[in-house]
């Protein structure tokens, strides 16, 4: 089950407390992960490439175990990026490409403004952090 979008722009989540695109801190977690590898290589990975390599690295998995364990782990519902820490926490939006390819950018610079405002991509909020 895919976890990918196209053309599309995740918004920062509403009750976001962050304003402006913050750098996780912790070490290892699932949003520091998130935020190395999309800002190392901006639309380079889908969401399933980037939601299975936050996956194998936090579970160490060598390469022989990846090609298995991406199949079982694609296989069984996932949350999609909506439900990014980045996007629920730490103030990032979320661009998908017309292949899928995602790259991060800050709720205060341009770029977020520019995708936000875009009437050709699919606009989409982040999930709340909290019920309201």
């Amino acid at each position: 089950m895919s976890t990918n979008y196209v053309d599309a722009f995740i918004l920062a989540s509403a009750d976001s407390p962050a304003d402006a695109g913050l750098a996780p801190l912790k070490p290892g977690s699932i949003a520091q992960i998130q935020h190395a590898l999309l800002l190392a290589d901006p639309y380079g990975l889908t969401s399933d490439d980037l939601l299975f390599e936050v996956h194998a690295r936090r579970r160490a998995l060598t390469e022989a175990e990846r090609p298995a364990e991406r199949a079982a782990f694609l296989a069984r519902p996932q949350a999609c990026l909506r439900a990014s820490p980045l996007v629920k926490l730490h103030g990032w939006g979320l661009h998908h490409d017309a292949a899928g390819r995602v790259a991060a950018y800050g709720v205060e610079t341009q770029a977020y403004a520019m995708f936000a405002a875009r009437t050709d991509l699919r606009i989409v909020p982040g999930m709340r952090t909290r019920r309201a």
